[in-house]
């Protein structure tokens, strides 16, 4: 994956990210990934900063989470 720069002019990017699908029955470090991320409710959409991070924590569980452009 190519590197995002850097932009610390104040106006960094954002992305939403949905939880739609329960972690009823998904592993304990899946259902860890989906709070650390400061998602509680089912069709919750939060903003969280564009970082490799992030995006990689979503990757983890593509199928409980989802980028919403």
């Amino acid at each position: 994956m190519p590197r995002r720069e850097n932009n610390n002019n104040g106006n960094s990017q954002k992305i939403r990210i949905q939880y739609y699908r329960s972690f009823i029955a998904a592993p304990k470090t899946h259902k860890t990934i989906v709070r650390s991320l400061g998602l509680r409710k089912l069709n919750q959409i939060v903003e969280r900063p564009d970082t490799d991070a992030t995006r990689g924590a979503v990757a983890k569980v593509p199928h409980l989470l989802r980028i919403v452009e």
